[in-house]
Parts: structure tokens; C-alpha cells; sequence
């Protein structure tokens, strides 16, 4: 190699700092590094191009690893013929792909030993680049000299990491230190001129012919312009440049609405292009997703370490800034000032005085062989003029330290993260309201009612955002019936669990009336069309008679329910009349009724647990079917078995796992038998309260409940005498059912309900509903169609 070296031309000199295509190869032959003038020169982004093998996508490397390569011109060095040599290669190729115009690529090419995976680094570089006459360029070849025959090749080792895509310090730097060794890249001109390449943030040639196009003008206008202005060039160069970087990072962060991935997108984002350590701080309002004062941060707010990324020996920084760590900032330190004003802090280099003032501090004595030496660069993370927290970048001693368009260049992408960052913050903060909104509305089902058990599940969306109007519930009625509901609002948020408060709330309240199953669906498509909001929703509705053994349903567009036979284990779909969703209005609702023995299972579901986006429902409602018919020890346990079986189909079917919420409910209709119910018709006779204490003490000495007949006597006494006493002389019913607890009822045709009333000392009345309320573990009263009943419930 000629070490003799002659002093080229201006414009050449100019041409020496040109744009650098670089990539990396590994041992496997894959492209690991793939830089942004890769991607101009040679099309592919970066996503696309790491990990595929390099021969597809370098056209020239065909002339590294072939004897005879068509695209190899005017080759330099040792070509690296059937493998990796010891030497390193140069030449030109001619890049004509369809769609493309044809474009004349220089390279070199430096094969690489070493530790680590790589095992070739290609610079390349267009050739069009250059400002020289057409012949002129046809004679550039590249090629390689000694890097100190050149004064300026120290500027090689500082530029070339700025543009080696994705590495660490460690990584740059025994690269860098390889090629310095192999040979510095220069351009050879036929004149035996002989320039040394500088990598530099690169012009495109649009921008180039602009600028041209722009002397021209000027010149024509009668204004002397000059036509090579590299300063200018460079300075556009340098600022389209992170321009670029700016938009790759918006498109890489914010790609979700949840907090703890943001923050994490955000800290890779600039590790280690920009800096080689992130450590990123939030406020510990932000973290929790709540609301905080917009008032300005003081020397008592909290700030807390959610994320820390860095390209230094794993686990060096664990002990000394562990993330989840919460703490103040000191007053008069950089990172105050910086929460305070709402500005960046740029400090170029931190000094041993500094960084033991740091340490001080912080209390973090071994921060200091951490940080000292290091430049810093403190952006923060604000939203709507708030400060959310900030991102305190670090540059290792060996790289150009921050200067004033980094800082630019960091208040921006902090800007830009501060937004997404407190877009993931208010969702977080909505979400958290409606997921306790919701749960607060969800009812705490008793697993026993009279004559069935029930089992419930609930299981939130897994999707952020998910939080849904699903409901279902359990009432209590008269005549030991018990109301079964299921209901889905349809869409999410926090508008929707809202909505569906509204509608169980109603659910409860018409129930309570023992409206029919229809008419309550009626109701409740009313209150929905007066409510005035553009909702919709599902609602399935079952009352179970266990004395009767009978199922009474009405449907609004729900998914229809399992029943599950006792007798021979075989699983249905109810048929059902569909019924228009809650709140289109104007539609009617029909009921039917269904059959059941004691053992018999009801599953009543929403449409989260059977369908998943792209798959037939049908297959959904199959396989609930089919796992509602498993036997199971327990009622949770078969509650159990139907969401695992309904998740293990749509993983198979390679539709991924569930994203709805679920609500389920099922209930074992265990019956009541005839032999536990007594029933007597009562007259209107004072009397009869007395003839009621007989039968009820005859009646609980068959059941061997005699340890109970002076409370339940006391009890029957006071409902009878009230019943004979304000049911106008009209007939009335007692009912005594045992199932699980003692229930007794008293049903007349009058339909007041009976209301506690404060009784004054001298007063003869009023006081036989505080002795029921005193000796039954519940009671109540509803409206019937036929008049009202009175109950109270007994434990056994």
C-alpha cells in the first residue's frame, strides 16, 4: 500500500465527507447491523433487514464471496473468495433493481475478529455523492492507506460509532479500532489524487438537485451563488438527520395505551443511538394512574425510577439504581432545575467534583466511577405544561459529548414521549375508574339459594380498554323462586360498566315486583329509551320455580343457555325467542317455559367467553356445550372446567386467547321436594293466628325441627295477625318450605306493603314487624300479581 500521499483538490476534499452506508455481518452470514444510509442506499429498513441473509440484500456481496462476480468493477485488495480473509476489500458495483433508478455504489468491505458475532463490516457509499465532472467520477475508486498517513483520521474513530447502528460502546469501539488497523477507507482519483472518506449524517440526492436547482435559479436571477457549499450541506445534513431519528422514535413508542409498556418503549427508543444510558422517572401519581395537582414539583414530590436501560455490563448499574425506587430530588442539583423550569439540562462533561457532589446528594457514594467523565443530558417529560417526569441520558466518555443540538434534539423526543407518556396515564387513570366502578356494581352471589346453588365468574378483558358492561345476578322472590340474570352493555369503558349499574340496579328493582319475565325485559327497554343514552344491551332472564320445577325465560338478543340434564348428562341449547337488544324500543319480548328435575344444571354466559374475533360463534357455542355436560366435583370446579375448555379450543384453532370481558353464571336446580313444603289457606278470622301456630308447631315436630317452634310460632303469629288485620277480608295463604334454611310466607290479595313504623310507648300496635325483623335472620315483602307477600327466613 503507497504511503506516500498528495494533497487532492478542494472539491475532492469536500467530497471526502460523504454519506456511509454500513452494515454488519455475522458468522451465520446474516446481516446483525443495518444503519438508516443502509436503508436509503439500499432500500430495506431496518426491521426488515437484520436477520436475513446478507447476500440478499448487499448486491455487493456477491463480489465478496464469488470468483466471478458481475457486479464487481475495478476490485481493490484481496477479494474474499470462498470465505473470510485476513485482508480487507474494496471496489465498485452497479445497483439496477426494477422500480430503482440505476445507482453506482462504492465500498469497502473489513472482515473482523474478535469476541463477538461479527465477522464483516461494509461501508459503502453512491457515487453520485460526489460534486465532480461525469468523467471525473467514473475514475473514483476506492480504496485504503495507512490512517496516519492522514492528520485528520482520528475524526473516523469519533464518527464512525455515531452511525453504527445499535451497538454498544464496547461493540463501536473494537470495531472502529479494527478497520483504523485494516486500513483507512479513501477515494483514489485518476490524477492519483487520494482523499480520506469521513462518514457524515448524509445529504440525499433529492435534497442535492434542490439545492442545485436553487443555485441555478439564483444564478440566472443575476445573483453570484456558490455552488459547492459543504458547511451549508452539512449543517442540513446534520439536522435532517435527527429529524429522521425524531420520527423513527414517535413510530417505535406510543404503539400502546398501556403505561408500563410505554415507559419501556420509550427508554429503549434512545439506547444506544443517542445515548448509551436511559434512566426515566415519573411522578408517582403517573405511575398509579391517578390524577395530581398541575401545580409545579417542589423538593418534597416523589419521583419514581421506572425504567433504566444501558449498554454497560449487565447488572452494573442494579445495586446502585435499582428501578421501582422512589425518591425526592435535592434542591440546587441539575435534575431539580430541570423539573422546575420544564427544561432540558445539558451538561457536557460531569466532573469529579460534581459527581462526588452527586453522590452526596443521592446518597449513592458508588454512583461515582458510574458517572464521572460521562456527559449528561436531562430532557424533561412534560404534557399539556405539566411535568410528568424526566429521562436523564448519558453519554460514555469515549463518544462526542452532548452539545446544543442534542439538547434540541432530546427536548423534542422527550416532548413527544411526555405526550404518549400522559396519553397512557389518563387511559390508565380511566380505566382504573371504570374497573372499580364495575367491580363495586358486581354482586356478591349467595352460592345457596332456596332449591339451587349457583357459581359465578367474572373475568375482566385482556385487552387495555377492555373494561365492559358484562353483569349478571342472583334475586331472591317469593315462593322460594329465585331470578337468574345475565346481561352484556355492548361496547367498553367507562360509559358502559355506567350503563350496566343503571340496568342491574333496574333488574333488582323490577324483580322485586315479581314482574313475569317479559314484562320486565319491557321495563327495562324502557328505562333505556328514557335514560336517552345510545346504548345497547343483552339481557337473559330465568326465573326457577324449585317447587314447581320449572324454568320461566325471557330473551333480548342474548346468547341463548345450556341446560344440562340430569338423567342422561346430555347438554342443549335452549330454544329461545330471540327478542331485539335492551333499548332499540318498540319491540315486544315473549317467555317461555321449560321443564327441569332436581341435578339439572343451567350455564348462562356473555358473548366473551364463546366468541373470538374471525371464528364462527357456532364453534364457540359448541364447546360450551360440550364442557357443561363434564362432570365436576364442585360447582366452581365445572365453572372452571368450561373457561379452560373454551380457551384451550381458540388457542388450537390459532385464534389467540380471549379479549372480552366474561361474565358467567350457573346454577344446579336442585329442586324442592313436595315433602318439604306445607301449604294451609287461611280465612279472615282473628282466629286463625292461633289455628297457624297449631299447624306450624305440628309441622316443624314431622321435620324434627322442634328446637325452632317458639321463633317460628312467635313469628307466624305476628304475619297472620297482620295479614287478617289489613287484608280486607280477604283470603290469604301460608306457606312453611324448608331447603337449606326455613322459609315462611304468607301470601293475601291486598297489595300495600307492609313498612316498620316507630311505636310510642302507649301505643297498642304497630310493633310486630320490629319483632320480626329482631327474630328472623331476613325478611321481606314483594308485590304479586295477585296481591303481596310477606316472608322471613330462618337458619337451620
Amino acid at each position: 500500500m503507497d504511503s506516500g500521499v498528495r494533497t487532492a483538490p478542494q472539491k475532492y476534499a469536500a467530497a471526502g465527507r460523504i454519506p456511509l452506508a454500513v452494515a454488519v455481518v455475522d458468522a451465520d452470514g446474516l446481516v446483525s447491523h443495518w444503519s438508516t444510509g443502509a436503508r436509503r442506499l439500499f432500500g430495506p429498513a431496518r426491521e426488515a433487514a437484520v436477520g436475513r441473509p446478507a447476500v440478499e440484500l448487499l448486491p455487493v456481496f456477491g463480489a465478496l464471496t464469488t470468483d466471478a462476480a458481475d457486479d464487481f468493477v475495478d476490485g481493490y485488495g484481496a477479494p474474499l473468495v470462498g470465505g473470510l480473509t485476513d485482508y480487507p476489500a474494496a471496489g465498485r458495483a452497479r445497483l439496477s433493481d426494477p422500480g430503482r433508478d440505476r445507482v453506482d455504489v462504492l465500498w469497502w468491505a473489513y472482515p473482523m475478529v474478535g469476541p463477538g458475532r461479527e465477522r464483516l463490516v461494509v461501508l459503502a457509499a453512491d457515487a453520485g455523492q460526489f460534486d465532480a465532472q461525469d468523467e471525473s467520477v467514473e475514475r473514483i475508486a476506492p480504496g485504503f492507506a495507512l490512517h496516519t498517513d492522514f492528520p485528520g483520521s482520528d475524526e473516523l474513530a469519533r464518527r464512525l460509532p455515531e452511525i453504527l447502528p445499535s451497538m454498544s460502546v464496547r461493540e463501536s469501539t473494537r470495531i472502529v479500532s479494527q478497520i483504523l488497523d485494516l486500513g483507512y477507507p479513501v477515494l483514489e482519483f485518476s490524477h492519483h489524487d487520494r482523499v480520506p472518506v469521513t462518514p457524515d449524517w448524509g445529504v440525499p440526492r433529492r435534497a442535492r438537485r434542490t439545492t442545485r436547482s436553487r443555485a441555478a435559479g439564483e444564478v440566472a436571477a443575476g445573483h453570484p451563488v456558490d455552488a459547492a457549499d459543504p458547511v451549508r450541506d452539512l449543517e442540513y445534513a446534520a439536522v435532517r438527520e435527527r429529524l429522521e431519528f425524531l420520527n423513527e422514535v414517535s413510530g417505535r413508542i406510543g404503539s400502546s395505551l398501556d403505561l408500563a409498556r410505554t415507559i419501556q418503549e420509550v427508554s429503549a427508543a434512545v439506547v444506544p443511538r443517542f445515548s448509551d444510558v436511559a434512566c426515566t422517572y415519573l411522578r408517582e401519581e403517573v405511575v398509579a394512574g391517578e390524577g395530581f395537582s398541575v401545580g409545579e414539583p417542589d423538593e418534597t414530590t416523589m419521583w419514581h425510577r421506572v425504567a433504566f436501560e444501558h449498554v454497560d455490563e449487565p447488572g452494573r448499574w442494579d445495586d446502585v439504581v435499582p428501578v421501582g425506587e422512589s425518591m425526592p430530588f435535592p434542591a440546587h442539583t441539575p435534575f431539580f432545575q430541570c423539573m422546575i423550569t420544564g427544561e432540558p439540562v445539558l451538561v457536557p462533561r460531569i466532573s469529579e467534583e460534581m459527581g462526588t457532589a452527586m453522590a452526596e446528594q443521592f446518597d449513592k457514594r458508588d454512583m461515582r466511577p458510574l458517572i464521572n467523565g460521562r456527559s449528561m443530558l436531562i430532557a424533561p417529560l412534560k404534557a399539556r405544561d405539566v411535568v410528568l417526569g424526566c429521562m436523564i441520558l448519558l453519554r460514555h466518555p469515549e463518544r462526542p459529548e452532548f452539545h446544543d443540538m442534542d439538547r434540541v434534539t432530546g427536548a423534542e423526543l422527550a416532548a413527544r414521549a411526555g405526550l404518549v407518556l400522559d396519553n397512557a396515564r389518563m387511559y390508565t387513570y380511566q380505566e382504573n375508574v371504570a374497573e372499580t366502578l364495575q367491580d363495586s356494581m358486581l354482586p356478591q352471589v349467595t352460592p345457596r339459594m332456596a332449591g339451587c346453588d349457583t357459581a359465578t365468574r367474572y373475568l375482566p378483558g385482556t385487552l387495555l380498554g377492555r373494561v365492559g358492561g358484562d353483569w349478571f345476578d342472583c334475586v331472591k322472590l317469593p315462593g322460594s323462586r329465585t331470578a337468574l340474570v345475565v346481561g352484556d352493555v355492548m361496547g367498553h369503558g367507562l360509559n358502559s360498566a355506567a350503563m350496566m349499574g343503571q340496568l342491574r340496579t333496574a333488574v333488582q328493582t323490577m324483580a322485586a315486583l315479581d314482574l313475569p319475565p317479559e314484562q320486565l325485559l319491557r321495563g327495562l327497554d324502557d328505562l333505556a329509551q328514557r335514560l336517552g343514552e345510545h346504548y345497547l344491551a343483552t339481557c337473559l332472564y330465568a326465573v326457577y320455580d324449585p317447587v314447581r320445577g320449572e324454568l320461566h325465560l325471557a330473551n333480548a338478543g342474548h346468547l341463548p343457555p345450556v341446560i344440562v340434564r340430569a338423567e342422561d348428562g346430555r347438554s342443549e341449547l335452549l330454544d329461545l325467542p330471540t327478542g331485539a337488544p335492551i333499548g332499540v324500543g318498540g319491540v315486544p319480548f315473549e317467555s317461555v317455559r321449560v321443564p327441569v328435575s332436581p341435578g339439572d344444571r343451567l350455564v348462562m354466559c356473555t358473548d366473551g367467553l364463546v366468541e373470538v374475533r374471525g371464528e364462527d360463534i357456532g364453534v364457540g357455542l359448541a364447546t360450551l356445550c360440550e364442557s357443561a355436560a363434564h362432570p365436576a366435583a364442585s360447582m366452581d370446579d365445572a365453572c372452571d372446567t368450561i373457561i379452560r375448555a373454551l380457551a384451550a379450543s381458540f388457542s388450537e384453532a390459532g385464534r389467540g386467547g380471549r379479549k372480552d370481558d366474561v361474565a358467567l353464571l350457573m346454577a344446579r336446580l336442585n329442586g324442592i321436594a313436595p315433602e318439604s313444603v306445607a301449604t294451609w289457606e287461611l280465612s279472615p278470622d282473628p282466629r286463625e293466628a292461633a289455628r297457624a301456630r297449631r299447624l306450624v308447631r305440628a309441622r316443624l315436630a314431622a321435620w324434627g325441627l322442634a328446637e325452632l317452634t317458639d321463633t317460628v310460632e312467635q313469628l307466624v303469629g305476628e304475619l297472620v295477625a297482620n295479614t287478617v288485620r289489613h287484608a280486607g277480608g280477604r283470603r290469604a295463604e301460608l306457606r312453611l318450605v324448608r331447603a337449606g334454611t326455613l322459609l315462611c310466607e304468607v301470601a293475601d290479595e291486598d297489595h300495600t306493603l307492609p313498612t316498620l313504623c316507630g311505636a310510642r310507648p302507649d301505643d297498642e300496635a304497630g310493633r310486630g314487624l320490629h319483632v320480626v325483623s329482631a327474630l328472623a335472620r331476613e325478611w321481606g315483602s314483594s308485590r304479586t300479581a295477585q296481591g303481596k307477600t310477606v316472608w322471613c327466613e330462618l337458619g337451620l
